[in-house]
């Protein structure tokens, strides 16, 4: 009887000391896999600045940035000429 108790009490620890390694492992996985949501998440940002700057540039006709300033310059002119028209 004493024999089956040790036994037992060596399964139960045994079972103890993998679901602790278990847990220590399933700890790390989290931390990784938190940090790499939290990459995700600056990259996803990244992109999506970069795609409002591509969509402007687009929404000058050109995705140039040199031809995007000589729009918007142009368009500034333009602008200008309007309401110089309308204060006479």
């Amino acid at each position: 009887m004493l024999e089956a108790l040790n036994d037992n009490i060596a399964k139960l620890v045994s079972l103890y000391e993998n679901e602790r390694q278990r847990a220590n492992n399933l700890a790390s996985d989290l931390v990784r896999e938190r940090e790499a949501n939290r990459s995700n998440q600056a990259k996803i940002a990244e992109l999506k600045h970069e795609i409002d700057n591509l969509n402007l540039l687009g929404a000058f006709g050109s995705a140039d940035t040199a031809e995007a300033k000589k729009r918007i310059n142009e368009l500034i002119k333009s602008i200008d000429s309007c309401i110089a028209l309308l204060e006479k």
